[in-house]
């Protein structure tokens, strides 16, 4: 990023350099005029007449031409200290984060004296006082100084994204460790949950209680929910593949006009699309507006945390085998029949077979199936647990697009959009909602354009 905004003052610099090449080419700067010791060639009486004149008209030409020549060295000059003080800038910058104190102070005393011989040159313009001593041996050397100079931005630039990469790998490093500790730890539970056998026997383990409910514990469901998702996507992506699928057709029709930085990023459609699909309904009691839904008060929080620790501990699919008339499994039917329309079944797997058997109120044992049924349980906790708040206590809320981003509200999911605008970036469409638990803000994921 960096590096771009010195490429970007560099051609600016240039531009300008042009503007005033060209004014002093048209006659624009006729003004300024350089003292300096005119020879001029006496005019000999003993010649004609004419060719005294042509003799005249030939020297105020080399003249002019003398002229233009030291303005382009005086102004190679000028932009040569200009990228002076760029990268002595650029070096200041490089030495403030890790603090350097020496290397702050070295640059610091740069930037003053490129500034000093920046004066140097006004009062030289501004006083007539211009070097015209050999101009194009000036502007040669001007050259190189800027060329030296912009290998040096570009040389510290490319230092701090070296930093910032081995920064990035210790993190990687970091994360790989504590994704192999948090596997390990569910290798755990998931020997803990087999050698059960009972949900009473899990529940000993399990230290959430209606009164000590916080935002922390909505949050880590947040997560599960998002990731079951993107497995889901994947999988829904490798499937419409394999059925040779138009995937930048099928993500145009979720959302129409949308150019994608990177042609992976069609996968945020689709995850959209689910997202949008699974969430609806979500600040309903039983995802849906329902005479019999029971009053906000203490007896529906407990009714809705008693769900939520009843399902959590088991597999979707043991569960809708437990209770195939439950709650739970009539929403898993009602989003399955909503998310998986009969032309994508029929194309994706050659017949209708789990739709008529979900209609049915049966559930198909495929692998797809399961997948959904693993977003379908995350879904419903959360649901479930936003209700044991209680009363406008955990909502999901959306953003439109075209809307500004906002740091509080949203998080980026394609970062390059920030790099390419000049202002804040707007909404291209929301991947994933956001929730507010209290006055706790959990940020929804947008695509920005």
């Amino acid at each position: 990023m960096d590096s771009a905004k010195h490429l970007n003052k560099s051609r600016l610099a240039r531009t300008f350099a042009k503007v005033l090449h060209i004014q002093a080419v048209t006659g624009a700067a006729k003004g300024n005029k350089f003292q300096k010791t005119k020879t001029r060639e006496k005019v000999n009486h003993d010649k004609p007449i004419g060719e005294s004149r042509q003799s005249v008209f030939f020297n105020d030409e080399d003249e002019k031409l003398r002229e233009r020549a030291v303005l382009n060295a005086f102004l190679a000059k000028l932009f040569a200290t200009i990228s002076s003080v760029k990268a002595a800038y650029a070096q200041m910058q490089y030495y403030e984060f890790p603090y350097d104190e020496d290397g702050v102070w070295s640059a610091d005393k740069s930037i003053i004296s490129e500034f000093k011989s920046l004066t140097e040159l006004k009062q030289s313009f501004l006083k007539k006082h211009i070097d015209d001593s050999s101009p194009e041996t000036t502007l040669l050397s001007a050259e190189i100084l800027e060329q030296k100079n912009l290998i040096k931005t570009y040389e510290i630039s490319a230092k701090k994204l070296d930093s910032q990469k081995k920064l990035k790998d210790s993190e990687i490093i970091f994360l790989k460790e504590k994704f192999e500790e948090l596997r390990r730890e569910n290798k755990s539970i998931e020997k803990r949950l087999n050698s059960s056998g009972s949900l009473s026997s899990m529940s000993s383990h399990e230290n959430l209680s209606l009164g000590s409910l916080t935002a922390h514990n909505f949050i880590s469901y947040v997560k599960q929910a998002t990731r079951s998702i993107r497995s889901l996507v994947k999988f829904m992506i490798s499937e419409m593949e394999s059925a040779n699928w138009d995937l930048d057709a099928a993500a145009d029709s979720i959302h129409p006009d949308i150019v994608y930085w990177d042609t992976t990023h069609i996968c945020y459609a689709f995850e959209s699309f689910v997202c949008r699909e699974m969430f609806d309904g979500f600040n309903l009691p039983e995802f849906r507006d329902s005479s019999e839904s029971m009053a906000q008060n203490e007896k529906r929080r407990q009714f809705f945390f008693d769900k939520f620790m009843e399902l959590k501990s088991l597999k979707a699919r043991e569960y809708i085998a437990w209770k195939p008339t439950s709650m739970f499994a009539e929403f898993c039917r009602a989003k399955y029949l909503k998310l998986v329309h009969p032309k994508m079944e029929s194309s994706l797997f050659g017949n209708l077979n789990q739709r008529n058997l979900v209609n049915a109120r049966k559930f198909p044992e495929t692998a797809f199936f399961d997948s959904f049924l693993d977003v379908a349980k995350r879904v419903w906790l959360l649901h479930c647990l936003a209700f044991s708040f209680g009363p406008e206590e955990a909502t999901v809320f959306q953003v439109a697009k075209g809307s500004r981003f906002s740091e509080v509200f949203m998080e980026s999911v394609n970062e390059e959009a920030f790099l390419s605008h000049g202002s804040t970036p707007a909404v291209g469409f929301m991947v994933v909602p956001g929730f507010m638990v209290g006055k706790t803000v959990i940020q929804c994921q947008v695509y920005l354009v």
